[in-house]
């Protein structure tokens, strides 16, 4: 059995991600984002909990909570400039919350279970774009506990960890400065 994989490395050596403005229809379907889920769902779990789940938004569900997200901003005090930017974070095709869901565990800190979590947005983000979308992991207004509560099914012990955004690419992004990997290193 091999272990290098060339591609994979070569794939990581440009990944980057896709501003959802850029990304254009149709997203996915069902079944293709079922896989892309699946793939998501190959991350670090310290003792097989589990402790994330997915929250789909489809184009129609979309459509319906992008006014209802810019409302919320407006009453958060948000300018108008902030306002349509929380409307347009719904523009995408789809986007996929992943939702960290703890489990009570004596042997895993729910601080690591978290961890997983994010692990599950990194690898649907590069599922995504392996499989030929574009794709963006973000946050925002949409993932504050009192918005995801109320309009996207998370309940009081559960957090969404990030929106990823995935679409038909747009105009590829030019890539952005990397970090100086020497200065971010230190070997004990």
């Amino acid at each position: 059995m091999q272990y290098s994989d060339p591609a994979t490395i070569a794939f990581l050596r440009q990944r980057r991600s896709h501003p959802p403005k850029l990304l254009t229809g149709p997203p996915p379907a069902r079944a293709e984002l079922m896989n892309l889920l699946e793939l998501a769902a190959r991350v670090p779990d310290h003792g097989k909990l589990e402790p994330w789940r997915f929250v789909v938004l489809e184009r129609d569900t979309l459509d319906r909570l992008a006014p209802l997200l810019a409302a919320y901003v407006a009453a958060q005090g948000g300018d108008e400039a902030a306002v349509e930017k929380a409307r347009s974070a719904f523009d995408s095709p789809v986007i996929v919350a992943v939702v960290s869901s703890p489990v009570d565990s004596p042997k895993i800190p729910e601080w690591e279970q978290f961890l997983s979590a994010g692990a599950v947005c990194l690898e649907l983000l590069n599922a995504a774009l392996a499989a030929g979308y574009g794709a963006a992991w973000l946050t925002g207004y949409a993932t504050q506990a009192e918005f995801a509560n109320a309009h996207l099914g998370v309940s009081g012990h559960e957090r969404v960890v990030g929106l990823v955004h995935i679409g038909q690419r747009g105009t590829t992004p030019p890539d952005r400065p990397r970090p100086d990997i020497a200065g971010k290193t230190v070997f004990l």
